[in-house]
């Protein structure tokens, strides 16, 4: 057993939690400010780029959260709880995993966008040089998708072996490169080649080679938790299905995330353009704490996946309950200071008065819900590590049902108005974190012996 592995399973579980999710914090903060600086700089390249990079974005988010996501936690999960029962070898060899997930997952996102990619995209709205544009960053994007699969898989290895600061580290080094030289390229700046929208995606493929080979350099040294040895090359079915079982399931969380936010885009464009721009301003606010998010359930999936393999299930409840309570405070208390104070940001992003109000009306309604959001959110990535997504799934799905269906049937059939939405949003994800929560609280991370 590392000595890493013996704290996850030794050390106060709160001060551990908190260790392990400072570094992720300020990775994924700084990404997400890495996110907006590229929009900002496409932006100056006019409306059609502006445009274009709307296009490509669903597509873009959700390579990235499938990669990230349901196989790179996957991934943590199984080699948590493989160094939590002690088996150091297959943690190892369920590296070699990771690698050969990148590589089915990028052939497989390729493959599907040589064949529907350009018609999906015009499906989207693209024609003339704005789906030239696109087509121009997808193709870069697809063509070079291993890169980005490998960094998503291979930071999870380091994860699920309690390593957070090393791929932390190299994101935060990334995010420093990324974007000097997204404007070097999409500009021409220094002499290169003015790549336009095409330039983004170069400097995130660029940036993100370095990144991967830095990972792979680390594993190969053998210095760290695990290492990747040839010997522990070989297929393993028995392995491939521990990931396989997380996966699978937990591919349906973006899939609909996805569907979720359509049908409520979809249901307030009723309501006509104000409202849709007062909506897209008070949803996109959830994405300033996303990173938060994303930091405590990282950490939440190594924690418990190694303290389920190791057999210690209190262990593993008392860290979600901590995680859980971190994330809905931190939540809460952001949604409630958006709610109580809309004049402070709102004017940053729009000055017409119809479209302020529903940013104001939507973020007094669901900015306290926000702890809803945070409580879901973590026990799902700790369910990950538990290894047992049925209940997170099913609460998914129900949320679905409830704030599209439900904002549904209000609207078109009982002529309610747009707050109706945002009140039957705010329903969904408590029922949402109710019934992950529960079901968690109620031993669904345990075996069904354990009681």
């Amino acid at each position: 057993m590392t000595d890493r592995t013996h704290a996850i399973l030794t050390e106060p579980p709160l001060r551990l939690l908190l260790q392990m999710t400072a570094p992720n914090t300020l990775a994924f903060t700084l990404q997400a400010f890495v996110n907006l600086a590229e929009i900002y700089m496409i932006g100056r390249l006019g409306t059609e780029a502006l445009a274009a990079i709307a296009l490509v974005f669903p597509l873009l988010i959700l390579v990235q959260t499938m990669s990230g996501g349901p196989l790179g936690g996957a991934i943590t999960a199984s080699i948590a709880r493989a160094l939590g029962h002690g088996n150091r070898d297959n943690a190892e060899r369920l590296v070699w995993h990771a690698i050969y997930g990148a590589i089915i997952g990028a052939a497989t996102f390729f493959i599907l966008f040589i064949l529907f990619g350009r018609q999906l995209l015009m499906l989207l709205g693209g024609d003339g040089i704005i789906l030239d544009m696109a087509m121009s960053y997808c193709w870069v994007l697809f063509s070079t998708g291993l890169i980005l699969w490998l960094g998503s898989t291979l930071g999870a290895a380091y994860r699920g072996a309690g390593d957070m600061a090393f791929p932390a580290k190299l994101m935060i080094l990334s995010a420093t490169l990324q974007v000097p030289l997204t404007a070097i390229l999409v500009f021409g700046l220094f002499g290169a080649p003015a790549l336009g929208v095409t330039g983004a995606a170069v400097s995130s493929v660029a940036v993100g080679a370095i990144m991967v080979t830095a990972l792979l350099a680390e594993l190969l040294r053998g210095q760290r938790a695990i290492s990747l040895r040839m010997h522990h090359r070989g297929w393993r079915h028995e392995l491939a299905s521990d990931i396989l079982k997380v996966a699978r399931p937990a591919s349906l969380n973006p899939l609909m995330n996805v569907a979720t936010i359509l049908g409520l885009t979809a249901l307030v464009g009723q309501f006509g353009t104000q409202a849709l721009a007062g909506y897209g301003i008070g949803t996109r606010i959830e994405f300033v704490m996303l990173p938060v998010i994303f930091a405590f359930g990282t950490a939440l999936t190594t924690i418990v996946g190694t303290n389920i393999g190791a057999g210690n299930y209190e262990r593993a409840e008392l860290a979600g309950r901590y995680g859980m309570t971190s994330a809905a405070f931190i939540c809460g208390t952001a949604g409630g200071f958006l709610a109580l104070f809309p004049n402070l940001w709102i004017p940053i992003f729009t000055d017409d008065a119809g479209t302020f109000e529903v940013a104001r009306t939507y973020i007094r309604i669901v900015g306290p819900a926000y702890t809803f959001l945070g409580i879901g959110l973590v026990l799902y990535f700790a369910s990950q590590g538990a290894g047992t997504m049925t209940w997170p799934i099913l609460a998914q799905i129900l949320r679905f049902a409830i704030s599209v269906g439900g904002a549904f049937f209000l609207v078109n059939y009982l002529g309610y108005g747009i707050k109706a939405v945002f009140i039957v949003t705010v329903i969904a994800l408590a029922s949402y974190a109710g019934i992950i929560s529960i079901a968690v609280f109620n031993g669904a991370w345990r075996p069904k012996s354990s009681g």
